[in-house]
């Protein structure tokens, strides 16, 4: 599988768990604190798209050989820098980075206020990244 390819399934995925989220964007935060199952999978699948998102940057980042990030933040921030991603974008979309260090390191801490803060304005941060990568894909063409 060729990178553009690549690529193009882990939009699809990262799409799919934006849109799992997008359907239970309309929930109380009360509901989203008393009900952990549907707490646990409104996480996971914030966790997936920015692993989505991450292995969408690593993978450019390695076809461009462009330096190796220190970390997931950094992912972001090289796109940006090397602008693959506005670097104004790179540098807000950069603190998913951050949240997924807490979802994935930090579990018994996830702050359900933030969860539900994300859930309501924050994801359509994913599909303007998409966008953003697929136009960078173009013009390589």
């Amino acid at each position: 599988m060729d990178e553009k390819e690549e690529v193009a399934r882990k939009i699809r995925s990262m799409k799919k768990y934006v849109d799992f989220l997008r359907s239970y964007k309309s929930i109380t935060k009360e509901r989203l604190e008393e009900d952990y199952e549907l707490k646990s999978a409104i996480e996971r699948n914030l966790h997936l798209a920015i692993e989505s998102a991450l292995d969408i940057g690593e993978v450019i980042i390695s076809a461009e050989d462009f330096e190796k990030p220190e970390d997931y933040r950094s992912v972001i921030l090289i796109l940006g820098k090397h602008k693959v991603i506005p670097r104004d974008f790179a540098e807000k979309f950069a603190e998913a980075a951050k949240f997924r260090n807490i979802l994935v390191h930090l579990y018994v801490e996830v702050d359900v206020e933030m969860v539900y803060e994300i859930l309501q304005n924050n994801l359509g941060d994913f599909v303007e990244f998409a966008k953003y990568i697929a136009r960078y894909l173009e013009k390589e063409d």
